[in-house]
């Protein structure tokens, strides 16, 4: 007997088929795969059993009536099937665990908000290394300086305000939230201590000297009401203003409807006719007197004295107060964003380190030295870089137990020149750890179905469940709820008439047999 004969007859021993619906066999492992699934069938239970058999075959019954009528022939149900199957075998090549870890970790970072000073010595798009010396060099004396003492705002404002040509800028930024800062500067703020000065730190826009100012507590989100006492002119009689908001205020403090001093007095157009009512905010995103007014309410119908603004005067009122978002509200969002960005390293990192285990990943860092002195003359996309890359033949990495020379890395470079680093050895850097990304995935996916024996079940049932839903939706659950118990009834008659059952009783006592051990942790 040939080998493929005696492997598919071991194979029908063990998974036999239990049941034949329609003329088609289903093996023992399909009905077992759905059966566990339910938290409702009791398998050890013959009337529990004997229920679920019923419905089983009812289930088969409705796939093969939708067969009959080519639901599985539509344009839909194709494209729906394929989605489905893209996804599922994409969740397979992943780390979902270490994916949530990266997740939370960034989550964490947005319970305490830095506010940071920033002195930026800028670098064109597109820089080799040695265009960033100078910069660079500019960078560390101005750091040397502060380090020796010199105060960190009068070097700022020395070599900063009103240049001309552009070439350092100085800023303060509030409150900032996770992944709202380039990678390599977030990673730094977030590690620094108040009053810490680090740098030079370089990021695509250039070269950073950094100072962490404050540590503030996230508090979440308010929800306020205001009443504004402005006006068009651009030259407003403050006096005046604040004389007509305290006016307002005593009036308030008389219990005066807070809605009703809105509708007459408030000058703010978007917000008169809803009672002054604004949308919730966090802090950073409201000119900073009012949200500070904002966050100091302690309880709801609280109100402030005028608060001035570069738009007036403000009577703020608390509508409510909300913590921190949970993790479980955000981790999707983060997720999005990450993946999208230079942050997807970080977020794949545990699954790229567990595929170049698996196969036997080694970097030849000499090799790759080669192609980064290329990077100190030459930006990884120029026509000069890979006209010399081309020609490099050591060996880059190994995998799989395979050579790979730095030049078939400079052509991927060169078909796929997808980083947003404008600086060339990061460039390089991002690409090559795609590449190493793109080997690995390539392999796994070649040995998906065999490591996976659970896809081709899943992807089965998702096929019946489309085709139980679509028959289903048309047959019955698109008429009136009065008639879809019969409507449901007389089709199953129906389906008894149309497609032969058989069950193998020997097989359905043996249950046992085929299920398999649990693995004990």
């Amino acid at each position: 007997m040939p080998l493929s004969g005696a492997f598919a007859q071991k194979k029908a021993a063990d998974d036999p088929t239990i049941m034949t619906v329609a003329g088609k066999d289903i093996p023992v492992s399909e009905f077992l795969f759905i059966a566990q699934k339910d938290s409702g069938v009791d398998l050890n239970n013959k009337k529990s059993l004997d229920d679920f058999v019923t419905l089983f075959k009812h289930f088969k019954q409705k796939v093969a009536d939708a067969e009959a009528a080519q639901y599985d022939q539509t344009e839909n149900f194709r494209n729906e099937l394929r989605d489905y199957e893209v996804q599922l075998r994409a969740g397979f090549l992943s780390d979902k665990r270490g994916e949530a870890e990266a997740i939370r970790t960034v989550y964490n970072r947005g319970k305490m908000l830095p506010s940071f000073s920033d002195i930026v010595f800028p670098l064109p798009e597109k820089t080799v290394s040695k265009d960033t010396v100078a910069v660079y060099r500019r960078a560390k004396a101005a750091y040397d300086r502060i380090s020796r003492g010199e105060n960190y705002d009068k070097v700022a404002r020395e070599l900063a305000p009103g240049r001309d040509d552009d070439s350092v800028f100085f800023d303060h930024v509030e409150y900032i939230y996770p992944l709202q800062l380039m990678k390599s500067l977030e990673n730094t703020v977030f590690n620094m201590k108040v009053g810490q000065i680090v740098g030079p730190v370089r990021s695509p826009a250039g070269y950073h000297i950094l100072r962490l100012d404050q540590l503030t507590p996230n508090p979440g989100r308010r929800r306020v009401a205001h009443i504004l006492i402005g006006s068009d002119e651009d030259h407003q009689d403050t006096v005046a203003l604040l004389r007509r908001a305290n006016e307002v205020y005593d009036l308030l403090k008389k219990g005066e409807s807070f809605s009703s001093l809105v509708n007459t007095y408030s000058t703010d157009g978007r917000t008169r006719n809803s009672g002054g009512i604004l949308p919730y905010f966090s802090l950073g995103e409201m000119v900073h007197p009012f949200e500070e007014a904002a966050f100091a309410l302690k309880d709801t119908g609280d109100f402030t004295r005028p608060v001035r603004t570069r738009f007036g005067y403000h009577i703020i009122k608390l509508l409510d107060k909300r913590p921190m978002p949970p993790y479980e509200e955000m981790e999707k969002s983060y997720y999005t964003t990450m993946r999208q960005g230079d942050r997807n390293f970080e977020l794949f990192k545990t699954y790229d380190d567990m595929m170049k285990q698996k196969y036997g990943y080694v970097f030849y860092p000499e090799a790759y030295e080669e192609l980064q002195r290329l990077c100190d003359n030459y930006f990884p996309t120029d026509s000069d870089f890979h006209k010399q890359a081309r020609q490099m033949h050591k060996t880059l990495l190994r995998i799989h137990d395979t050579d790979i020379p730095q030049s078939e890395f400079a052509e991927y470079l060169r078909l796929y020149p997808f980083s947003t680093k404008t600086y060339s050895g990061d460039f390089m850097s991002e690409v090559y750890q795609l590449f190493v990304r793109d080997i690995t995935n390539n392999l796994e996916r070649r040995e998906l179905d065999a490591n996976h024996p659970e896809l081709e079940k899943l992807m089965k049932e998702y096929r019946d469940g489309i085709l139980l839903f679509n028959i289903s939706n048309e047959r019955v659950w698109s008429h009136p709820v009065e008639e879809q118990a019969k409507l449901e009834a007389d089709w199953l008659k129906e389906l008894d008439r149309k497609y032969a059952v058989k069950i193998n009783r020997k097989v359905l006592s043996n249950l046992k047999q085929y299920i398999a051990p649990t693995s004990k942790k």
